[in-house]
């Protein structure tokens, strides 16, 4: 009777601890939910890039976002400079990084300029994962892993496939100088070209003069006898180039190929007027990201094992454009 009593009265002052405790921490900050136990309706995660969303590539990673967020129940927010500018990038990346959002995507596009806002993020304590670009810095920047596409092996696909064309030499259109994934593009189709006996000359242009760019192009074209071909890097920059192929050099053909899809670029495909687009799948980086990053704080997963979850490069050529055009429509390709 003794001992039965001593045992109730242990259990009652055990219960009175754990009453205590539990008082304690209703007082103060609540603790960190144990994996598994993350409320996806309290999650929000902040997406900044060097993109717009309304730019043809970035409005379908934006799509992805945007789907990923109403599949898992998460509240996103996509946000980017007005123009690439690393100044105000950086600064957004601090400005989310002060209001502690559960966790946070970046592309990468300069590792010098915008390191520091993405290391004081992840000292914070808040989750990061890279999308776009930046691949080559994800182990120095200690973000949980990158999305997206090895820019200087897509850059090499591209030349091998110029090549194959029978282009010698090529223009590598540059719209984007100071973004270093597009050096390693046009790194890439270099080697590749040098490999088949050609060569690559690096064309700087400014979009937000499509006309002058369009110059611009026309007229290295006019001084440059010898090209053969044009790479562009992206599809904003694609249409000054198509234009500016609108009337070639007299008895010249010129092969034109780009990266990234839009309406336009797939049409100009389909009929024949560019070779093919080297598609990275944006959607993909904008949807998976966000579902790595919930399960991450639902059960502290990553995949990948430190390596780039790779979303490209595909090619979209004459044979399948039209299968992607249904796609674009849809806002997913």
């Amino acid at each position: 009777m003794i001992a039965r009593r001593a045992r109730h009265h242990g259990r009652l002052r055990r219960a009175a601890v754990v009453g205590v405790l539990l008082g304690l921490t209703s007082c103060g900050e609540e603790p960190e939910p144990a994996p598994g136990t993350a409320d996806r309706g309290a999650m929000r995660i902040v997406v900044v890039t060097h993109g717009q969303s309304s730019d043809p590539f970035w409005s379908v990673v934006a799509n992805g976002v945007r789907d990923a967020s109403r599949d898992l129940g998460v509240e996103t927010d996509y946000q980017a400079p007005l123009r690439f500018d690393m100044v105000e990038m950086s600064e957004r990346i601090a400005a989310v990084t002060a209001a502690r959002p559960s966790a946070l995507v970046v592309s990468i596009p300069d590792p010098d300029a915008l390191g520091p806002a993405i290391r004081a993020a992840i000292d914070a304590g808040i989750p990061v994962v890279s999308i776009n670009s930046g691949a080559e810095a994800r182990e120095r920047l200690g973000v949980l892993a990158h999305v997206g596409q090895t820019e200087y092996e897509a850059g090499l696909g591209a030349g091998r496939r110029l090549a194959e064309a029978g282009v010698r030499r090529v223009l590598c259109v540059n719209h984007e100088v100071g973004n270093a994934a597009l050096d390693q593009r046009c790194d890439g189709a270099r080697d590749a070209l040098a490999r088949a006996g050609g060569a690559t000359e690096v064309l700087a242009v400014d979009l937000a003069d499509p006309a002058e760019t369009e110059q611009r192009i026309g007229r290295a074209l006019a001084v440059r006898p010898g090209v053969d071909g044009i790479l562009t890097l992206g599809p904003a920059g694609a249409a000054p180039a198509l234009a500016a192929l609108g009337s070639p050099p007299r008895g010249r053909r010129i092969a034109f190929a780009t990266f990234d899809l839009s309406p336009e670029v797939l049409v100009g495909i389909r009929d024949g007027h560019i070779l093919f687009a080297v598609d990275q799948q944006p959607y993909l980086q904008g949807y998976l990201p966000i579902v790595l990053l919930v399960k991450h704080l639902e059960i502290g997963t990553m995949p990948g094992g430190g390596e780039v979850i790779r979303t490209g490069p595909a090619f979209v050529t004459r044979e399948n454009a039209a299968t992607v055009i249904d796609l674009s429509a849809r806002g997913v390709r």
